[in-house]
């Protein structure tokens, strides 16, 4: 059985807090198919309540974060923009190591946003 999993947080760049409220969606992508796997909301500190990916059911493959940024900014009082710039931002990753804390972040603003294997 693995003992990894996946973590995530979100943050808000532009008003320097945690994106508290925006959805994410979890799918695993093998060839030209896409499973859904999880869906999650952030609570107050940005996070997930518990890990996204847990470790009964972590397994190697690809995957895909689907962060809805658009509704997020909408919510938080954005300045309006039809159609947002950023609406929906997909991370696609592998996991190859499944004993490992995979840990996919995301600094958004509404013009731009970066990622990177944390810890």
């Amino acid at each position: 059985m693995a003992a990894g999993y996946l973590t995530t947080h979100v943050l808000d760049t532009a008003r320097g807090v945690p994106a508290a409220g925006l959805r994410i969606t979890l799918d695993r992508l093998e060839g030209e198919r896409r499973t859904r796997i999880a869906e999650a909301v952030t609570n107050a500190d940005g996070r997930t309540d518990a890990p996204i990916l847990p470790a009964d059911r972590f397994a190697r493959g690809t995957y895909e974060l689907v962060f809805h940024a658009g509704a997020y900014l909408d919510a938080t009082g954005a300045a309006p923009e039809s159609p947002r710039f950023l609406d929906l931002i997909p991370i696609r990753f592998g996991i190859s190591d499944e004993g490992a804390h995979y840990h996919v972040p995301l600094l958004l603003s509404p013009f731009g946003f970066s990622t990177y294997r944390g810890s």
